[in-house]
C-alpha cells in the first residue's frame, strides 16, 4: 500500500501570500468591481448616449417625416445607441486599466490590473482584455442584434469559471488573450 503525501500548504497547494503583499484578485471581488463599473457605465450611457440618440432621433424624424421616417429613425437610434454604448464601455475599461491599472470599481475594492511585466497593461493589452465589453455593437444589426448580448453573457460566464478554476493566479481566458495580464488584491 502506497502512502499518499499529506495535503495542504507546502504539499503542492498554493502558499498563502505574505501579509501586506498583493495576492490574486478573487472572483467575488472582481465581480463586485465589474458590477460597480457597469452601474457607472449604465448611468453614463443613459445620459450621454441617450442625449446623443434623442437629439439625433429628433433630427431624423424632422428630416424623414411620415411613417417611413419614424421606422428609419428608430433603427438609426438603436444602431447609434448600440455602437456608442459598446465604444464607451470598451474605452472606459481600456483607458483606465492602461493608464491607472484600475477602474473605479477596482479602486473601491482595492484591485489592480497589471501586464506581464508587473506594470499597468498597455492600451493594446487592455483592449484585448476587455474586448468582450464591445460585443454589444452587434445590437446595431436588425433581427440578430441579440446575439451580441448572448456572446457577452457566454464570455462573462467563461471568465467567471476560469477565475474560479485557477486557484493559483486567478486568470481567465481574457487575461491570457491579453498577454498574461493579472488582477491583484492590494493590501
Amino acid at each position: 500500500m502506497t502512502q499518499q503525501p499529506p495535503t495542504g500548504y507546502g504539499y503542492g497547494q498554493p502558499q498563502p501570500p505574505a501579509p501586506g503583499t498583493p495576492r490574486p484578485g478573487e472572483l467575488v471581488d472582481r465581480f463586485l468591481a465589474r458590477l460597480i463599473d457597469y452601474i457607472l457605465l449604465g448611468v453614463v450611457n443613459g445620459i450621454v448616449v441617450s442625449g446623443v440618440v434623442v437629439g439625433g432621433l429628433l433630427g431624423l424624424r424632422a428630416g424623414f417625416g411620415g411613417g417611413f421616417g419614424v421606422g428609419a429613425a428608430t433603427y438609426a437610434a438603436a444602431a447609434v445607441s448600440a455602437v456608442l454604448s459598446a465604444l464607451v464601455s470598451l474605452a472606459y475599461f481600456a483607458l483606465l486599466e492602461s493608464s491607472r491599472g484600475q477602474t473605479v470599481g477596482k479602486m473601491l475594492l482595492k484591485l489592480r490590473t497589471t501586464g506581464p511585466d508587473g506594470q499597468n497593461p498597455t492600451l493594446d493589452q487592455a483592449i484585448r482584455r476587455n474586448i468582450f465589453t464591445a460585443f454589444g455593437v452587434f445590437g446595431a444589426v436588425p433581427y440578430i442584434g441579440w446575439i451580441g448580448s448572448l456572446v457577452s453573457l457566454v464570455a462573462i460566464i467563461l471568465i467567471a469559471v476560469g477565475i474560479n478554476n485557477d486557484a493559483v493566479s486567478r486568470q481567465a481566458w481574457h487575461d491570457h488573450f491579453a498577454g498574461e495580464t493579472r488582477v491583484w488584491k492590494l493590501g
